[in-house]
């Protein structure tokens, strides 16, 4: 591990002077890939440069109780190698974090799906209070979210809802919503006051760029209509929607939210991106795409990855064992501490399989 360590502190000094040569920002594709390998290995060399400090300390302070006959001086030399020793283990298990294989998805905005699963009209009553959470959470990132199809019912509700999020590490935090979300509250129409069970499926994926994917026109249809649904000056008015058709995988793709066709052309073909570049994600990690799949599932009751019972106020994440009592506020997008307990139990697993492999 050290022996990698210091190659990236050579290799920081190197991308640094490069950054510092005078025609560097005359090529932007080399500039931005500097820039972004500079913020990448900083962290890293930051906390090696801190552990060398801490392991010469801990050498000058047993070098000191050797030669050192004073109390009081011996006294001061203990504590200081106790306090270097104990960072010391802080560190290096923050370097094995830090050296982990990063998701090459992690910086990328991400597409997410919600679609009510099995419970009918509260399922999509759920489904919408779902979708504002998650508006909540984006505006507390300080991430830019643009609607791209949503299918509502009269009651407030939505059958599905697809939306994109802009905002620097989105996919990183929001790739852990992906999965069934199970609600257990009384519902509304409820009469008898029994609580029901119902389930949306939540599907996050990484946006894909033109690179990441190419699409051959001959294997798309483009059809264009009016726009249907509540208000809105264009609806019912210019053949403003758009509806792809992809004939390889059957995938459809519909989208109206915009007043141009353009717009929603453009909308159209980056879910449609996402959802190609998806399926290659799959089938390039077998094993990642199995988990992938029980997760996202059907929307049938008995896959879940997250329990939100209201008469109780508490939420469950069932892939780690968390409950928390504080139902309104994560309901209102308060939902970092599910996603840092759920950052931090991956890293767990994968330093676990890391250290199996050495």
């Amino acid at each position: 591990m050290f022996d990698k360590l210091e190659d990236l502190r050579i290799r920081l000094d190197e991308i640094l002077n490069e950054l510092q040569e005078p025609d560097v920002a005359n090529d932007q594709n080399r500039f931005r890939k500097l820039m972004k390998e500079q913020n990448d290995l900083t962290p890293i060399v930051e906390a090696y440069n801190e552990y060398k400090e801490c392991k010469q300390a801990i050498e000058d302070s047993l070098e000191m109780l050797e030669e050192e006959s004073d109390e009081e001086m011996r006294e001061l030399a203990k504590e200081e190698l106790n306090d270097n020793k104990k960072r010391v283990e802080e560190l290096e298990q923050e370097l094995k974090i830090l050296l982990l294989p990063k998701d090459p998805n992690d910086e990328k905005n991400v597409i997410v799906e919600i679609r009510a699963g099995a419970g009918g009209d509260e399922a999509a009553l759920f489904a919408a209070e779902i979708y504002r959470m998650y508006m909540h959470y984006a505006e507390s990132q300080r991430w830019k979210v643009e609607l791209v199809e949503c299918e509502e019912i009269g009651i407030g509700g939505m059958k599905n809802v697809t939306f994109m999020i802009n905002g620097k590490g989105a996919y990183s935090k929001m790739k852990y919503e992906s999965g069934v979300h199970r609600v257990q509250r009384v519902p509304e129409t409820e009469s008898g006051g029994r609580i029901h069970t119902s389930t949306i499926t939540v599907a996050v994926m990484p946006e894909a760029e033109d690179v990441d994917i190419q699409i051959d026109e001959k294997d798309i249809r483009i059809d264009v209509m009016r726009a249907s649904g509540n208000g809105g000056q264009c609806v019912n008015t210019t053949d403003s929607a758009v509806r792809l058709t992809h004939y390889p995988t059957g995938i459809v793709i519909y989208s109206q939210t915009e007043k141009s066709q353009l717009q929603n052309k453009d909308k159209a073909f980056a879910l449609l991106r996402a959802k190609l570049y998806d399926l290659e994600c799959q089938k390039r990690h077998d094993a990642e795409a199995e988990a992938r799949k029980s997760q996202i599932g059907t929307g049938d009751r008995s896959e879940k990855i997250r329990t939100y019972n209201f008469p109780q106020g508490r939420v469950t994440d069932h892939r780690i064992g968390l409950t928390l009592y504080k139902l309104d506020k994560i309901m209102n997008g308060d939902i970092q501490e599910i996603i840092d307990a759920c950052i931090a139990a991956d890293q767990a697993a994968k330093l676990a399989n890391m250290n199996e492999e050495m």
